[in-house]
């Protein structure tokens, strides 16, 4: 599961460290690196996992690989964030990490647009790796930016539909709801009122409400964010104003939204034991795979369900799908030793035993196929939703963008607008939020 420190990072409002990759260092070596791989070396390897058990899942790899490469010894750090990660990367000098990663998937675009990361081609065509055949194509988009693959996949994130069995069977529910219509029903017949608040809520829609922002949504609908022509298209893609549209009526179906937002107030942190689905105030949850052994360990005294989130009505063929997000790790340009970094990074990223028991300690989803479907990966079948999510063709992240997630922020704040009706008229909103996210990215070039 995610540590408090790795949600923080994800989050949108991770761009504001976006400013200091502008003077990043954007001198590389085009043969990929100088060093010796053979010589002995030592290597620092930055990671962002701040938790006891993460942090020994991550040495216990790194172990592994000391051993299986005697000449190369490894200094771990963690517990590093995108701000401490982009001054290092852009002050350079040899105390600076060899090997980075970021939880800031959304960053990919300015991380290789900026030379912040390193190219990784030459080192995958040296080693003759085919990473059509070994990840997930999401995993790989959201690892490179317009052809340069600066990022390989370190585990991944698959989002997808917690929901509470005994509240199903009480209210009559067989199965979960595979379209949008179907989901709204079932939401309302979920929730149970009590004065002028809930004794439980189907469903929190609100864009605060837990994993249950814009870009999650979105990834239900099929939808382009940008045209052919590098412009923002979501006041023209019909699917945007569809979730918009969709979203907003949930709310209003389900309460209002003063009357939402007044309840999610009683909710507990989204990382503690009181998080309203593991208490039973809420009894559907759109969120990561990492609920489950959270759920569990809070000791919910229901029974779980898991399952794909919704699709559009006329999307029902692509049931199945669902956001993908994860870590990324490449190399800082400035290292000396870009041949032993980058044996670290492959091994990381690419070795099964590796991949296999990061993602069992850590309860996150494989990013290799082999890793997917190994023997010796812990699978019950609550989990196993979020593994066929991860593999579903219809799978997808947003795209990356120059300026990196500012163009998602920008929709986000626009989307807090609109539900809370602040903005009323959502094409000529839509309209004037894509002019806002064109000027950024061209002011970003």
């Amino acid at each position: 599961m995610p540590s408090v420190s790795r949600k923080a990072a994800t989050a949108l409002a991770a761009t504001a460290s976006l400013a200091l990759l502008a003077t990043a260092c954007t001198g590389q070596s085009e043969s990929g690196a100088t060093d010796d791989p053979d010589a002995k070396a030592t290597i620092t390897f930055w990671h962002g996992w701040s938790a006891p058990a993460e942090v020994k899942a991550i040495q216990e790899n790194v172990d592994r690989f000391e051993k299986a490469h005697p000449n190369i010894t490894v200094k771990v750090v963690g517990n590093i964030n995108d701000d401490k990660l982009n001054q290092a990367l852009r002050a350079g000098g040899s105390n600076g990490p060899d090997v980075v990663s970021s939880f800031t998937t959304s960053n990919i675009g300015k991380f290789c647009s900026s030379g912040a990361f390193l190219d990784l081609k030459p080192f995958i065509e040296k080693s003759k790796l085919d990473l059509d055949k070994t990840i997930p194509k999401p995993m790989l988009d959201y690892t490179q930016f317009e052809g340069t693959r600066c990022a390989l996949p370190l585990l991944g994130d698959a989002y997808g539909l917690y929901y509470n069995k005994d509240a199903f069977e009480k209210a009559g529910i067989k199965s979960p709801p595979k379209t949008w219509s179907e989901f709204a029903e079932v939401a309302r017949k979920l929730t149970v009122s009590k004065g002028d608040s809930y004794r439980q809520l189907g469903f929190m829609p609100t864009y605060h409400g837990y994993e249950t922002v814009v870009d999650h949504y979105m990834s239900q609908w099929d939808h382009a964010y940008f045209g052919k022509d590098g412009k923002s298209n979501i006041a023209k893609d019909p699917a945007f104003a569809e979730m918009f549209t969709y979203q907003k009526k949930l709310i209003d179906d389900l309460g209002g939204f003063a009357k939402l937002e007044k309840y999610r107030n009683t909710f507990g942190d989204e990382w503690g034991a009181k998080h309203p689905f593991q208490t039973g105030q809420v009894a559907m949850q759109l969120d990561g795979e990492w609920r489950l052994g959270m759920a569990k360990d809070a000791g919910v005294d229901f029974e779980i369900g898991t399952a794909p989130m919704p699709v559009a009505d006329d999307e029902a063929d692509e049931y199945g799908k669902g956001f993908l997000s994860g870590t990324i790790i490449g190399i800082a340009p400035q290292s000396e030793k870009q041949n032993a970094a980058w044996e670290l990074v492959k091994y990381l990223t690419t070795d099964t035993e590796a991949v296999v028991s990061f993602a069992n300690a850590i309860h996150n989803v494989p990013s290799t196929f082999e890793a997917l479907k190994s023997p010796d990966l812990k699978v019950d079948p609550g989990f196993k939703t979020f593994l066929d999510i991860a593999q579903n063709a219809h799978s997808n992240t947003p795209p990356a963008s120059v300026n990196g997630s500012t163009y998602q922020t920008t929709l986000q704040d626009f989307g807090y607008q609109y539900e809370s009706g602040k903005v009323k008229d959502l094409k000529a909103g839509l309209k004037k939020t894509a002019a806002q996210i064109d000027t950024d990215i061209e002011q970003a070039k």
